[in-house]
């Protein structure tokens, strides 16, 4: 068998719903740092160790949930596990990687007031530093796959400096088409065997997922008065369905949405904010706590699930819906240099991201250079498991903190 074919199983054939489910709660457990950094995890886990689809397979999931608003990383992982097990394995990828966050999220919901934050900023900070650590692996290995020429280093490199000079969230959309032209004009005698991997969702399914987008968002945006469950819902699911950059763009939206219409105070708000950024997995499930602050009393874990589903469900609809899109460019031969391009330009969107914001937010000593570096060692050439990268990675953090070192 070729490598080749030892790295594509065909969808939905050599996998199960429960190993899905296995697989992504580990990396729901262990994924830390954002949206970009759990691409990198999961680069790490389903391209290189478990070798469930190829680098290029994987990248084109990577640009497709990037065109698209709502949570990429979440949006990724159920197209792997869509790809694995058929739709099972979609819902069991998405809920092993959403529920352990989620579940803390909620119960810090009903413990907040007895809790006391403070001294979490060395931790944070160690956090911040295990995902410098992993997007550079990503980038380390998706780089030479990707953009073994010079044609395909310049796509990557003019992704990278358009996304740093001129930034938003916007901006990766933008960069991702100019890939595609790109690399439609300079790619064309291209060996590559970029293609979207075969998934189980024709266009019938895509229209239905299209539809049923528009409509939900349709009607929570007439239902948006009061305090109700309905008006809930409609909060969280307009953020999901509007929202291009990931969590770090949604949670500022939820604020405006919330706060100032009486919802939460914005202390409230904050304290789960600042949580939500030291749990593994989405960010986006920062809306089990928001749901379940704001319950009636005995009502929280179904206002906390109403929130959370309503938050993640327009993100996974509009991804169905590009599926089929996807799939029927990809087959196109004249595309081939077209989806060269978009791979490309998606090693340039890790790579900027990976210096904005990840490594300008964390990297701000020696001391941060040298702990990131030990973290990427650690992954790269000894292949320590990531937990054990994040537990190291933080306790150093600590260490220097607590020693007086700023």
């Amino acid at each position: 068998m070729s490598e080749r074919a030892a790295a594509d199983p065909p969808a939905g054939q050599d996998g199960s719903a429960s190993e899905v489910f296995g697989v992504a709660l580990g990396l729901g457990l262990t994924s830390f740092g954002g949206p970009i950094a759990h691409l990198g995890y999961f680069e790490r886990t389903y391209v290189r160790q478990r070798r469930w689809l190829s680098s290029d397979e994987y990248a084109g999931l990577v640009a497709l949930c990037q065109m698209l608003p709502g949570p990429a990383s979440s949006q990724v992982g159920f197209l792997v596990g869509l790809i694995r097990a058929g739709w099972a394995g979609g819902l069991a990828a998405w809920a092993g990687f959403t529920l352990p966050s989620a579940i803390i999220l909620y119960a810090f919901a009903i413990l907040a007031p007895h809790l006391d934050a403070s001294g979490t900023a060395p931790v944070l900070h160690g956090l911040a530093l295990v995902a410098v650590a992993v997007v550079a692996q990503a980038v380390w290995n998706m780089a030479p796959r990707l953009c073994p020429d010079r044609t395909r280093t310049a796509l990557a490199l003019a992704a990278a400096v358009l996304l740093l000079g001129v930034g938003g969230p916007f901006m990766q959309v933008a960069v991702l088409i100019g890939g595609a032209l790109g690399g439609a004009l300079l790619c064309r005698g291209t060996d590559s065997v970029a293609r979207p991997p075969a998934m189980p969702v024709d266009r019938r399914a895509g229209v239905a997922a299209l539809v049923l987008f528009v409509g939900l968002l349709v009607l929570f945006s007439v239902f948006r008065t009061g305090h109700t469950l309905v008006a809930l819902a409609g909060v969280f699911y307009r953020a999901g369905a509007l929202v291009f950059g990931g969590g770090h763009v949604v949670l500022p939206l939820l604020r405006d949405a919330l706060v100032p219409s009486g919802w939460m105070s914005d202390n409230t708000f904050l304290a789960g904010y600042g949580m939500a950024q030291a749990v593994p997995g989405p960010l986006f499930t920062v809306s089990s706590y928001l749901g379940a602050i704001v319950a009636p009393a005995g009502l929280a874990p179904l206002w906390a699930a109403v929130a959370l589903l309503c938050m993640f469900l327009p993100g996974l609809l509009i991804a169905l819906a590009g599926i089929p899109v996807w799939t029927w460019i990809g087959r196109r031969p004249a595309a081939r240099g077209a989806l060269a391009g978009v791979n490309a330009a998606v090693v340039g969107l890790l790579g900027a991201a990976l210096y904005d914001p990840i490594w300008r937010t964390a990297v701000i000593t020696g001391r941060d250079l040298a702990i990131a570096l030990a973290g990427f060692l650690l992954l790269e050439r000894w292949r320590t498991p990531p937990i054990a990268v994040v537990v190291l990675t933080v306790v150093a953090a600590v260490l220097v903190r607590s020693a007086g070192f700023q």
